[in-house]
């Protein structure tokens, strides 16, 4: 079996949010990949948090070209041979996700091929994964904050997370970081009051706080039980977050953005995490993401999906033993909905894994045509 053709779709899918009194379009950038191969087999790949059309002209320029003619099966050899085309310093970034991209794609073949799910290939660990729910987004305001985190509680989840931090130290001259902090506690406090002690809450800054407001952060919210705080340094800063965790004793999550293996090997030796997070789409593709997490392993560490894209990164929390956490991340799995088909709903708290060979859904070829055609929009949610 050989590739015979590589393509990505850079797409701005537009999403309309209607809940919570809220009547938002915005929309969420992504860049679709597919795998052609000379049996007929085609796979298909994402990746986002990142610009579309940089990713697709790294595949479309760069990688496709040197992978015509390879065995999609070689995930490994492949692997190597487009890192040292695009990263040959470890520069990651937009490469890594390219990488990520195709990577994915060649794993849907190889379980189409082989006839089994691609998290069955990865170890087959367990055959449904946890769950947990973002649906905390920096739209909503209090009162519809706490609504929101009671609707997803009826809706059957027992694990939440929102985002804290609002780009603050972005934004630090026009209002001061504390300010942004002393209203995070508030509305996690707004959060734990509504859903009653047993229900877990995680936060993600998404890298928007330094050492000293993110501790002050921490202090403030103690009284409220939070179960891990995600990414809360800018820069997932290693020793500020090693700094971090032994200071305040919360549990500290991160890894979704990083591209190669090796920062994940600093995080752990430093202990600044108690989840590592690397996220199938972004961090180099399943063929990475079990080397982390074997990695993790050896210093008992969960790894845990953070950063969205919950079925591609549900395969790698079945597949291996460290696995955990699966994100239903609101705004992601309404993308999901437009581009793809054949998904299952996760059920109180849990999302079976499909036995289906591949990934065990597909994509809907008529939408991602019609939303490729689609001019760029200016506001976007934050993937």
């Amino acid at each position: 079996m050989k590739i015979v053709k590589v393509t990505a779709t850079p797409l701005n899918v537009p999403l309309h949010i209607t809940v919570m009194g809220l009547d938002k379009k915005t929309s969420l950038a992504a860049c679709y990949v597919e795998v052609e191969t000379d049996t007929g087999l085609i796979g298909h790949g994402l990746t986002s948090i990142t610009e579309e059309d940089v990713v697709a002209q790294v595949i479309n320029g760069v990688m496709a070209p040197n992978l015509i003619g390879d065995d999609p099966l070689l995930t490994e050899r492949i692997w190597e041979k487009m890192y040292w085309t695009t990263m040959p310093r470890g520069q990651t970034g937009y490469a890594a996700h390219a990488l990520a991209a195709v990577d994915l794609a060649l794993w849907d073949i190889k379980g189409k091929a082989l006839n089994l799910p691609v998290w069955k290939l990865l170890g087959g660990a367990r055959a449904r994964v946890p769950v947990y729910a973002t649906f905390g987004f920096g739209f909503f305001d209090r009162e519809q904050l706490a609504a929101a985190a009671k609707k997803w509680v009826a809706d059957g989840f027992r694990r939440l997370k929102m985002t804290v931090a609002s780009e603050a130290l972005k934004h630090k001259d026009e209002r001061p970081v504390m300010d942004a902090i002393r209203e995070d506690a508030k509305r996690v406090q707004a959060v734990r009051e509504a859903v009653g002690p047993d229900v877990e809450i995680f936060i993600d800054a998404n890298c928007n706080l330094d050492l000293y407001h993110a501790t002050k952060l921490v202090e403030m919210i103690r009284p409220f039980n939070i179960s891990f705080f995600e990414e809360p340094l800018t820069q997932n800063d290693i020793p500020g977050m090693a700094q971090l965790r032994r200071n305040t004793g919360i549990a500290l999550a991160c890894g979704q953005n990083e591209g190669l293996i090796y920062r994940f090997r600093d995080l752990l030796a430093a202990q600044a995490i108690d989840y590592a997070q690397p996220n199938v789409c972004i961090t180099g593709g399943f063929t990475q993401c079990v080397k982390i997490s074997g990695l993790a392993a050896s210093y008992n560490v969960s790894v845990a999906n953070g950063g969205a894209w919950s079925y591609h990164n549900m395969h790698l929390q079945a597949g291996v033993a460290n696995g955990s956490l699966v994100e239903h991340h609101y705004l992601a799995v309404e993308l999901y909905k437009t581009l793809f088909t054949g998904l299952i709903m996760p059920a109180d708290g849990w999302l079976a894994l499909p036995d289906a060979p591949g990934l065990g859904f597909e994509p809907n070829r008529d939408a991602i045509r019609e939303i490729a055609k689609l001019p760029l929009s200016a506001g976007r949610a934050k993937g």
